[in-house]
């Protein structure tokens, strides 16, 4: 064992001499355990300890002893208790679980304040089919802010009550899906078209609405061209021209009315006469051309702006789901009516999120690969196991029956009797007594009780049938 340098105070030592660390502690069953890990040099100053198990006099240097630098072996590392047990434990520890899931935490974090961010973007804004406040491609913001240019004021409203108290002879009422109202809420409208002298426009009213609304109309099926010519005198529409009024509902009316834009030989657009102030009812079959996609397309924006506003005022009533419904079973919205748009879309995300998570997630599996295993089993395990059914259904009747029937099989084969007189007592027991012994049975060997017998009384002496029943072909089977 090499003998560290000499420490300050000691002879022959260099002072700034490097003392190594003393060696781990030796552990149980060495043969340096009985050496003190420290001892003090020859001749040094108290205090000075040198390193390892050697004896003193070989630190001692010799004349031309100089300062030197020894290896010192590294401290041998502790076994982990528990083996291998220890190393797994480690896998389970909260910092290898969050180097584990970090990046998956990291990136939920992202999608949250992403979502977040969008959500309080888009809070201030309006969205929905027909919303003057929406700028989607389905609102109608554009038409509503050229309205105001013109000094035409709008007012949204969500129920009839509003709608009808805001009517009156310089309004013009815009009805955006007169079909979805019940019936107090479609008195509430006629009451305000009788009454008010102003100008009610109803977008795409159908068979359910018109009754009530426009008695005198009646829709004539679906048009089927989008883009359609006047083909009338109404100066809105001839200033207007050519104009997306297909697509959606025709009509027919028994008043005289101005009928426009004809598809078919029907008018996609009526105005009619209503009430007794001098107001008209816009009939329009189709509410393309209010949406702010389909605005800049042909006279759209010219028909749109002088239908809504030939009056200062326009009230824009947007039937709500939570207005008060009429308790007519006909007229209850089903579930699925009742879901707001755009949830199949989140769904439908969430299901493409969930799909791609569980690809990326999932064990990486590669092709089926077929392999040829032995099958060994034993000729006994099906006679065992139907044995054990027996056992349990306590079928010991049925047991004793194939017992014996399989018996007098193989006892027929070896004595010469035809396989369909096997279960014939005259038969086959003459035969069997002829191959034992002296032609004779003993009482333990009563051939008709043995083959032909009762159902034994207990597993005993069913297990004692089968003995007998071995013994007997044994027998005849050496005779």
């Amino acid at each position: 064992m090499t003998a560290p340098a000499p420490g300050p105070g000691t002879p022959g030592s260099t002072p700034g001499t490097h003392v190594p660390a003393p060696p781990a502690a030796p552990q149980p069953g060495d043969s340096g355990a009985a050496m003190p890990a420290t001892a003090p040099l020859p001749g040094a100053a108290p205090g000075t300890p040198y390193a390892g198990s050697a004896p003193p006099a070989a630190a001692a240097p010799g004349p031309a002893a100089g300062p030197r630098r020894t290896a010192t072996p590294a401290p041998a590392s502790a076994p982990t208790p528990g083996g291998a047990s220890g190393t797994a434990a480690r896998g389970t520890t909260p910092a290898a679980v969050w180097r584990r899931s970090r990046g998956v935490l990291i990136c939920l974090g992202i999608l949250l304040v992403g979502a977040v961010v969008l959500a309080a973007l888009g809070s201030g804004s309006r969205h929905g089919r027909l919303d003057p406040r929406s700028a989607d491609p389905d609102g109608s913001r554009a038409v509503a802010e050229l309205l105001q240019t013109r000094g035409i004021t709008t007012r949204v409203v969500t129920s009839a009550r509003e709608a009808a108290a805001a009517a009156g002879p310089g309004t013009t009422l815009l009805v955006t899906d007169p079909d979805r109202l019940g019936d107090t809420q479609r008195r509430a409208i006629r009451s305000a078209i009788d009454l008010s002298g102003g100008r009610t426009v109803l977008l795409a009213p159908g068979s359910i609405s018109l009754p009530d609304l426009a008695p005198a109309a009646r829709t004539k099926g679906d048009a089927l061209d989008g883009n359609l010519d006047p083909g009338c005198a109404l100066p809105a529409a001839v200033t207007a021209g050519r104009a997306t009024t297909g697509g959606g509902h025709r009509y027919t009316s028994t008043a005289a009315a101005s009928a426009c834009y004809p598809s078919g030989g029907h008018p996609t657009l009526l105005v009619l006469p209503s009430g007794t102030r001098g107001g008209d009812t816009v009939l329009l079959g189709s509410e393309t051309l209010l949406l702010n996609k389909k605005l800049a397309s042909e006279g759209n924006a010219s028909l749109a702006l002088q239908l809504l506003g030939s009056r200062p005022d326009l009230v824009w009533y947007l039937p709500s789901l939570t207005e008060v419904q009429d308790e007519d079973p006909a007229q209850e919205k089903g579930f699925f009516e009742l879901v707001p748009r755009g949830w199949g879309w989140a769904l439908l995300q969430l299901f493409t999120a969930a799909a791609l998570a569980a690809l990326w997630r999932a064990r990486r599996l590669g092709p089926l690969v077929t392999e040829k295993l032995p099958v060994a089993i034993r000729a006994s395990e099906t006679t065992e196991g139907r044995a054990r059914l027996y056992r349990k259904a306590g079928a010991r009747d049925r047991a004793a029956t194939v017992l014996r029937a399989a018996a007098r099989e193989r006892l027929a084969a070896l004595v010469g009797v035809p396989p369909a007189r096997a279960h014939e007592p005259a038969a086959l027991l003459p035969a069997v007594s002829t191959r034992l012994t002296d032609g004779q049975t003993d009482g333990r060997r009563d051939l008709t009780a043995l083959l032909f017998g009762t159902t034994p009384a207990d597993d005993a002496a069913l297990v004692a049938l089968a003995d007998h029943l071995d013994a007997l072909e044994r027998e005849v089977r050496t005779s």
